[in-house]
Parts: structure tokens; sequence; C-alpha cells
């Protein structure tokens, strides 16, 4: 984390969490959502949602992506943020929290940059999707990388076992969706069954 938003968080430690502005989609890619955008549909369809989603504006700022990235973290819940100063920008998913990117060399590298570590197991869910689990955490092999993937699952360095999409959110510990959790809990004043956790890509 950056030592400015260090400083901002110890200046104004109460500033009030940020819900459904900022979305990342399944090629790592990030979206600013503001009300008209967020009236207009959910950043990710869940299961039993009608309509279409409502992404919202491609970020293409270099210096704010990369802020970004040096500023994104998980909470106790699995909600994925950026803090961005004092507030907390809370991060709707449209897969997984890090998409990783296949180099050449054998590397898996996150969204955000750093190398993803050792890879310990490989995921492939029912609409073909594939995803490693690293000693960094959870993410899905980029689309334009699985020729790597199949060379690395050909070669027998990886052996992919079957996965539900829809269970993966609960059986991982992330929320794909912390904006409809935190406005059930404020609804209900509980927390939710971690079935509530899903959104459809």
């Amino acid at each position: 984390m950056d030592d400015i938003v260090k400083a901002a968080l110890a200046k104004w430690p109460n500033v009030p969490h940020c819900y459904g502005w900022l979305g990342l989609d399944a090629r790592g890619n990030w979206y600013m959502r503001d009300d008209r955008c967020q009236a207009a549909g959910p950043f990710a369809l869940a299961e039993g949602d009608e309509g279409a989603a409502s992404k919202g504006s491609l970020l293409k700022h270099e210096k704010l992506i990369e802020f970004i990235h040096r500023n994104y973290a998980a909470d106790e819940q699995g909600q994925w943020f950026f803090q961005n100063g004092p507030q907390r920008v809370y991060v709707e998913l449209e897969n997984t929290p890090f998409i990783w990117r296949l180099q050449p060399d054998g590397r898996v590298r996150a969204h955000t940059g750093p190398d993803a570590g050792e890879v310990q197991q490989c995921l492939l869910d029912e609409q073909g999707r594939l995803y490693l689990v690293t000693t960094m955490g959870l993410g899905l092999v980029h689309t334009s990388d699985m020729a790597l993937a199949a060379d690395a699952v050909e070669l027998g360095r990886w052996v992919p076992e079957p996965v539900q999409w829809l269970a993966l959110s609960n059986d991982r510990g992330f929320v794909r969706s912390p904006q409809r959790l935190h406005a059930a809990q404020s609804r209900t004043g509980d927390h939710l069954p971690s079935d509530m956790h899903g959104a459809r890509g």
C-alpha cells in the first residue's frame, strides 16, 4: 500500500466505504461505474437475474490503473477493494480477484503486475474456463493465454480438476459482488449465507 494512502487512512480513519463504482472484468480490465451505470444493471449477472449487465467506462489512464494495482487488497470477508486514500472502494468481480497472464518461460503473472508464485492447483469449470491456485491466491487464466496453458497441461505440469463456477467463490472464500452483499446485509442487519456471493460472468 502506498505511503500516501497509509497517511490518509491515519488522518481520516472513518470515511464510509464505497460500493458498486469499480469493476474488474474477466480479462483484467477495470471499469468505472457512475450512478447512471449502476442504475442500468449490475456489473455481472447473478443467478436468476434478468436483463443485461452494465459494465461502465473502461479505465485507460495508466497511472490510475497502476495506483489501483498497488492498493488492491481483500478484507476479512473476502471482499476485494481498492484503497483510494482514506476511502475503501469495493470491487465488483466478473469472475475472480486475479487474472493470470502466462509467460513463455512458464511464470504466471497477476493482472496487477507481480509474479503469482508457485502454481499449487489447476481447476477447470463447466464452461471450460481455467483457474490456477498460486501462492498469491486464486485467479482465472486470461483467454489469450490458453494456448500456453494447454501446453502446460499436455506436459503434465498442471492437471486440471473439475470445479463448478458458482461454487468457486464460496469454496475459495471471495465475494464477487460486495455491492449485493452490502445491500442485503443493510436490509437484514445480518451476514449473508455463502451462496449469495456468486455473480454470473
